[in-house]
Formats: C-alpha cells, structure tokens, sequence
C-alpha cells in the first residue's frame, strides 16, 4: 500500500502538472481557505529533496505568484462588495475573530500584516478582504502581498525540503516531519497571538484609507 502510495505520488511530482496544481491551489487558497495549498507546497519540497522533482526553485516561485493572485483576487472582492462580505461572518466563530484581529492588526501594524497572516489560520483571508474593504491603497497592498507571497513560497517550500533530506529513502515521513514543522510554527505564532490579545483586551476603531 506504501509503495503505491509513493509510487503515484512520485509519479505526479515528476509531471509538469505539479506546477499548475501549485499555482491553482495557492491562488484558491487567498479567497477559498478550505483548499490545502501549504500542505501541497510542502509535500512538493519534500519530494524536491528525496527525488529531485520538482525543481525546488520552480515550486517557490510558482507557489509565490498563486499566492500573488489570490491574494489580489480576496483584496478585490473586498472591495467591491464594501464590508458586507465580512458584516455577513457570524458573531463567535473563529472566521468572526479572524476578521476582528485582521481590522485590529491592520491599524497596528498596516500591510505588515499581511506577511503575519500567512501564519495564523484563516487569517490570510480575513486580512486581505478586510484590506480591501477599508480601500486600502492597492499601491501599497501591492508590495505588501509580494513580500509575503515569497516568504510563504520560500517557508513552506524549505520546511518540505527539510523533512525530504531527513528522510531521503522515505519521502513520506518527510511529509509528515514537513507538516508536523509547519504546524509547530502556527501553534507558536497562535500562542504569541493569544498571549497579545490577554494583555491587550481592547478593539481598537476600523481603520478608514484613502486611496489617493
């Protein structure tokens, strides 16, 4: 069973088709966050190390400019439908806490966040609809959303990578040694955010921007 597991997986890392799966799953992933694009990303930098397919450099930059477009697709459904997108998240859930730590986090820290959102689960939607919601400057969100586009490609990419060399002779256990990295990483950032938000209890007012 192991081995035809590894067997269809080396199969579809070799085909050029893991490029455009790349690509697709980490543009869906910027407006539709039920779509596994990190675990992808890493399992293909697993594959990169034990294999030598796909080509590392090839899986950043292509997972980079997926994320670049989802993330501009998430920023303009933002801002065409206003925050009624956002008014319509039900009061309690965790996508309602996303968005009110987006809103906050934007005035606090301005398109930073957006780099920081790529850690913290569901946030990267959350941020990028808020972002445009507010009319964030596109001129600014622009480089904002590059920056962060590569850091993920590079993170997510050299994580898989990192687990494929530990395991070189079992690509699988270095999907899970990727993952279980990748995790570790959101748990931490979750606790620091959690940690943040005891000591500082109170919302602070939607930020408005005008885009001149």
């Amino acid at each position: 069973m192991t081995d035809a597991i590894l067997h269809f997986a080396g199969e579809l890392m070799s085909s050029w088709w893991i490029y455009l799966a790349l690509w697709g799953f980490a543009a869906l992933d910027g407006f539709f966050p039920a779509i596994p694009s990190e675990t992808l990303v890493v399992t293909a930098g697993v594959f990169a190390a034990a294999t030598g397919e796909p080509n590392l450099y090839a899986v950043i930059v292509v997972a980079a400019i997926g994320a670049f477009l989802g993330d501009h697709v998430s920023y303009a459904l933002g801002r065409g439908a206003g925050g009624r997108l956002l008014d319509r998240v039900k009061p309690g859930t965790k996508r309602h806490a996303a968005v009110l730590w987006a809103r906050r986090a934007l005035e606090e820290r301005g398109g930073l966040v957006l780099v920081v959102a790529r850690y913290v689960p569901g946030g990267r939607t959350a941020v990028t609809l808020t972002m445009g919601s507010v009319r964030y400057p596109l001129r600014h969100f622009t480089p904002y959303a590059a920056l962060a586009a590569v850091s993920w490609g590079v993170y997510c990419t050299l994580v898989g990578y990192i687990g494929g060399k530990a395991f070189e002779d079992n690509p699988l256990k270095g999907v899970a040694l990727g993952i279980g990295l990748a995790l570790g990483v959101t748990l931490i950032v979750e606790v620091v955010r959690h940690y943040r938000r005891k000591a500082q209890p109170q919302v602070k007012p939607e930020p408005e921007f005008a885009d001149r």
